[in-house]
């Protein structure tokens, strides 16, 4: 359910940046303002649908925040990390530090009977 929510609400985001970013700036400071060039809908008309769009997608993206708190807050009901502290398993003892191999162990026999390894020129 939580991942359902989830992508709803990534899904309102994304829609709602588009819909702002497709509005008319009040001041054209990105210099894109609608123009008077024709259209199915008027720069006016335009303005009021997207803004009723914004207002939509506004609404559901903070009821689906509020959603989401609601399924996080029940999922974490009655857990905390004090509570996790008397059941602490038992600290692990460290293994014993390994021991060096002794320097004989490292050394071919000495009664020639390692394999000869010839020399790649």
């Amino acid at each position: 359910m939580e991942n359902v929510v989830l992508t709803i609400h990534l899904l309102l985001a994304l829609g709602l940046i588009a819909v702002v970013l497709l509005q008319r700036s009040e001041g054209g400071g990105l210099g894109m303002g609608g123009g008077g060039g024709g259209g199915a809908i008027t720069g006016r008309a335009a303005a009021t649908a997207l803004g009723k769009v914004t207002w939509i997608l506004a609404i559901a993206f903070i009821g689906t925040s509020i959603t989401l708190t609601v399924i996080a807050a029940q999922n974490a009901a009655g857990v905390s990390v004090l509570d996790r502290v008397g059941n602490a398993p038992a600290p692990v003892e460290a293994p014993a530090e390994p021991t060096a191999p002794a320097i004989n162990d490292l050394l071919p026999p000495s009664d020639g009977s390692a394999p000869l390894v010839p020399r790649a020129d």
